[in-house]
This record gives structure tokens, C-alpha cells and sequence, in this order.
């Protein structure tokens, strides 16, 4: 009836006990560790994404303060038509570079608009599913 807790095979198979549930739980913070170190490089991606659309808006804006320029002289040259049909042709070539360059930022913020939408999906996908990348592997790592 009266069994003794200090037997040696109770204490063997709890201290197995322990060390399972142990390695168990060091598994699990290992894993979510992982996940915060990958949500950390995300971050990282993202802040050079963002970094990248600044200069690159800053650079739009020059370029559309480049046009309110052209525009303005060829505001000026149209007034001047009867004038001088040749100044007017000189203009519009000055404004269809000016054109050209905002369509290349427009590329680049646009492109720089699809990573950082990408970032986002990814650093959403990783803080809404952190152990996802544990469960869904073999491995944690």
C-alpha cells in the first residue's frame, strides 16, 4: 500500500521528466527566438526600404520643382509666340527631359513602394504567426 517517493526508479524517471520538459521548453524559446531574430531583419529591410522612398520622393520633388520651372518659362515663351516659334520648341525639349527624369523617379518610387509592401506582408506574416515557422519545420532553424 505505502510506496516511498524516494525510490530509485521514481527519482530516475522524474528527473527524465524534467529533463524532457526542459528541452522541450528550450526548444520552444529557441524558436521564438528565431522568429524574432527573422522579424528583426525585417525591420532592418523595411528602414532601408523606407530610407530609400525618402531620397527618392525628395528627388521627385525636385524634379516637379524642375518642371514648375520649365513650365513657368514656357508660360513665358507662349506669350511670346508671334514672336519666336523657335524658343517655343526649345522649351517643350526642355520640358520632355524634365518629363523623362520624373518618369524614372516614378519608376523608382514605385519600385520601392513594391518592396516595402513586400516588407510589410512579411513582417505582418511574422508578428501575427511567431511560432508558425517552428511548428511548420522539422526544425526551428
Amino acid at each position: 500500500m505505502y510506496r516511498r517517493v524516494n525510490s530509485g526508479r521514481f527519482i530516475g524517471l522524474t528527473t527524465l521528466l524534467i529533463v524532457i520538459v526542459m528541452a522541450v521548453f528550450t526548444w520552444v524559446m529557441y524558436g521564438m527566438a528565431q522568429q524574432v531574430f527573422t522579424m528583426t531583419d525585417i525591420m532592418q529591410d523595411l528602414n532601408e526600404s523606407i530610407k530609400t522612398m525618402v531620397g527618392t520622393q525628395v528627388s521627385m520633388a525636385k524634379d516637379m520643382h524642375d518642371m514648375n520651372i520649365s513650365m513657368v518659362t514656357m508660360n513665358g515663351t507662349v506669350t511670346e509666340m508671334n514672336q519666336s516659334i523657335g524658343s517655343i520648341g526649345q522649351n517643350v525639349g526642355s520640358m520632355s527631359d524634365t518629363m523623362t527624369n520624373l518618369s524614372g523617379a516614378m519608376n523608382n518610387m514605385a519600385a520601392n513602394m513594391n518592396r516595402m509592401t513586400y516588407d510589410i506582408g512579411q513582417t505582418t506574416y511574422a508578428l501575427s504567426n511567431p511560432m508558425s515557422y517552428m511548428w511548420g519545420n522539422a526544425f526551428p532553424f
